[in-house]
């Protein structure tokens, strides 16, 4: 403690190392944000149908202003920069999140699905249309019966060769359309994913995606729904009161055959259904996968809307004082600043460094979506990486964002409860986010699936059901031999050298340290599942029940996982860092995300014999010198965050 030397941050700088490579794009996002800042106190004044307009105004305004077709084609308006849409779709979170969300709705879902599961045909019908914010649409898969079952939807399109149409019918209740954004009010099309008939007695080739018109051309209450079409407003939201959630029913509406978004089967003229990939289980999953977009954009979204909520509660612990520190009460000293409490540090700080982990971990995945989608890869292994890397960060951010924004608000008091301070919004807009392009539990399933079967070729082709007798009959021998004590004890050599005690030699802040201990967790947690697994099966049990039962360990080790991911990209950026202050105050961050994961799962480690409890003690004490280490750079580490200051004008820090 006393060779410590207190580090400075270079605020600019390191806003500038936060940007990565589409710095540009960031800044051009927060100017448009900055001069649309009026639609936070919009939100607070107008009436829901009122505010609807504005945000479509201002998702419109944002096309205009060429903020929405980056990750299009050129040929067709865009930039064909998919790292630039990501990077421009986490920007604008820090803005009005009714309108991130319809513009994550108009241009990454609809717009997405269109690019990705259409051919050409679709491409030159209603790209340009759409990226300009002439032709507005949504995306309806979900059901009243099916959300995250997506394979079991109830909607047909029944192909009627006769006429060389598609017939699109909800046939009960349960099979509409729910909770599509855009669908209340604006939508004029929809892509519509429904069982495919080939013929009017055959069986379903599965879920496919059509391109199904909703409304005369027109938006607004001059856009009433088509014949066949009924539409009903999903009505009051816990939050993002500007976007028209709505319910869709299609009572045999008629689509021409070329209403099939086609990249990956077909159906002729005749009636024959075609596709390069035979494996119907492959080729569904194939089809979601390219859609992975929407999972990349909403994690990075609830990463930002984080950032605003601790750039408000660090800036105000800053100013707000709260009871003197005197012997005495009431001598004359002044009263203690909030952030100099070493409970609010404890409250705030982590999630702080937990922000900056999860900010680079979403910078890898962002990376590694541009590669897939942009064909820099081509790999099919690269892409099932990518499916699950994507969907365990987008699991991780979007509860990091419930809980931050939840901490934030309880600790700016009764300031943070006033619809003023942001707080309010921030906390129901982004509440959906963790249902939001799939159930986060579900989401760490697949995580778990793809370190189950390693990625293998049948990664794609395996439901739940089909995980269980994967590893139980084939991979269960190959994970627990990866994952035996001894390969542990061998693998963590690797970073911590010095026989079995390594986790009782090595220094708290050595990173290799907090690497392994989480690399040990991942992997101890994963051979475990797959033994239950196995056990299970060999038991007699049905593969259903034996899955039920190991749930909650699949859920668990699929998180450790995360975790360790989110760790090494943390670990790797500081050491890429330039050496300064800056490096320092990353140093700082990194090892008080490390050793608060590690603290707050401890009794796992001192169960398996991982942690003593003097050592877990002595972990507390650091995450509390750490703390009270940062607690000077919290400020500037928030404002490095570059949320524009037009954004930040609120209440609770109206007054020093």
């Amino acid at each position: 403690m006393a060779d410590y030397v207190q580090p400075t941050v270079d605020v600019p700088a390191l806003t500038t190392l936060l940007d990565g490579e589409y710095a540009a794009v960031r800044d051009t996002v927060r100017k448009h944000l900055a001069q649309h800042a009026g639609i936070v106190v919009d939100e607070q004044t107008m009436g829901r149908d009122e505010f609807r307009e504005r945000v479509r105004d201002l998702v419109v305004e944002a096309a205009d202003a060429g903020l929405t077709g980056y990750g299009f084609p050129k040929e067709y308006g865009g930039g064909g920069d998919v790292g630039a849409s990501i990077a421009a779709f986490e920007t604008l979170a820090f803005g009005d999140l009714s309108a991130l969300v319809k513009f994550g709705v108009q241009f990454g879902l609809f717009g997405g699905a269109i690019l990705q599961l259409g051919s050409e045909r679709h491409h030159a019908a209603y790209l340009s249309d759409l990226i300009s914010g002439r032709l507005m649409g949504c995306f309806a898969m979900t059901e009243t019966g099916h959300g995250s079952n997506v394979q079991a939807l109830g909607t047909t399109a029944t192909y009627d060769a006769a006429t060389q149409e598609f017939v699109i019918t909800t046939p009960d209740r349960s099979a509409r359309k729910d909770y599509i954004g855009n669908a209340a009010r604006h939508a004029e099309l929809a892509v519509v994913f429904a069982q495919l008939l080939p013929a009017p007695e055959a069986a379903s080739e599965g879920v496919h995606a059509f391109v199904v018109p909703l409304r005369k051309k027109g938006l607004g209450k001059d856009g009433e729904p088509l014949p066949g079409v009924r539409i009903e407003d999903c009505g009051h939201k816990m939050g993002l009161s500007g976007v028209d959630n709505g319910r869709i029913w299609f009572d045999g509406v008629r689509v021409p055959r070329e209403a099939l978004l086609n990249r990956f089967a077909d159906v002729t003229a005749d009636g024959v259904y075609t596709s390069e990939i035979e494996n119907p289980n492959r080729r569904f999953f194939t089809m979601l996968g390219t859609l992975v977009q929407g999972r990349v954009s909403v994690g990075g979204a609830g990463i930002n809307a984080a950032k605003v909520a601790l750039t408000i509660a660090l800036r105000y612990a800053e100013r707000r004082r709260q009871f003197e520190t005197g012997a005495e009460e009431g001598d004359g000293e002044e009263e203690q600043l909030l952030l100099d409490y070493g409970m609010h540090q404890r409250r705030l700080l982590p999630l702080l460094a937990r922000t900056y982990a999860l900010h680079f971990a979403q910078e890898i995945v962002a990376g590694q979506l541009h590669d897939v989608l942009s064909g820099v890869t081509t790999e099919e292994r690269d892409r099932r990486a990518l499916e699950s890397r994507a969907a365990g960060t987008k699991a991780l951010g979007s509860w990091h964002a419930t809980r931050t924004i939840q901490e934030c608000r309880e600790a700016c008091g009764g300031a943070g409860y006033l619809s003023a301070n942001r707080f309010a919004a921030l906390k129901a807009d982004t509440d959906v986010f963790t249902t939001f392009e799939g159930d986060n539990h579900v989401l760490l399933q697949l995580v778990a699936k793809g370190l189950l079967t390693d990625y293998s070729s049948e990664f794609s082709d395996l439901d739940q059901l089909g995980m269980v007798r994967f590893v139980a009959e084939l991979a269960v021998e190959t994970v627990i031999e990866r994952t035996s004590v001894h390969k542990l004890f061998e693998r963590v050599k690797d970073l911590l050298p010095g026989g079995d005690d390594w986790d009782q030699e090595a220094g708290l802040l050595d990173s290799n340290y907090q690497l392994a201990m989480l690399r040990y967790r991942e992997e101890h947690m994963l051979a475990g599942v797959a033994r239950r697994l196995k056990r299970g099966v060999d038991d007699g049990m049905k593969p259903g029940a034996v899955f039920s039962r190991v749930q909650d360990h699949v859920i668990g080790a699929a998180r450790a996982h995360v975790e360790r991911l989110v760790l090494e990209a943390f670990v790797a950026k500081v050491a890429k860092t330039e050496d300064g202050d800056n490096k320092v105050a990353l140093g700082l961050l990194c090892d008080l995300y490390a050793l608060s994961v590690i603290e707050a799962d401890r009794g796992w480690f001192m169960e398996h014999g991982r942690l003593s409890s003097q050592r877990a003690k002595a972990i507390t004490r650091e995450v509390m010198d750490l703390c009270r280490k940062v607690r000077p750079l919290a400020v500037d580490l928030a404002d490095a965050f570059g949320v524009p200051e037009e954004l930040l004008q609120v209440e609770l820090l109206e007054t020093s």
